[in-house]
């Protein structure tokens, strides 16, 4: 049988999915460019990168210099806008 490892250096790649209360912002990912669109038809651009201790630093602006950041731990996605909200997300 023929087994075939799994690379630890790629970074996760498919549809996020993000929420704060009634507001939810989704988007696709390919390894570390991500884009994603909100409810009002914003979009942001992110980049994911992968720390030393195996976490994964994400993060994204939009057109008007609004930021998010935050990191996964293999569970879930937890991000941090500018004006203190706590995101929480998921990748299908």
């Amino acid at each position: 049988m023929i087994f075939r490892r799994k690379r630890r250096d790629s970074l996760p790649s498919g549809f996020f999915r993000f929420s704060h209360g009634q507001r939810s912002v989704h988007g696709h990912g390919d390894g570390d460019f991500i884009r994603l669109h909100d409810e009002n038809g914003v979009e942001w651009r992110g980049t994911a990168e992968r720390q030393d201790d195996g976490t994964i630093r994400y993060r994204f602006r939009d057109n008007e210099d609004n930021y998010a950041s935050g990191v996964s731990d293999g569970y879930g996605i937890i991000l941090r806008d500018a004006r203190g909200n706590t995101w929480r997300g998921f990748i299908d």
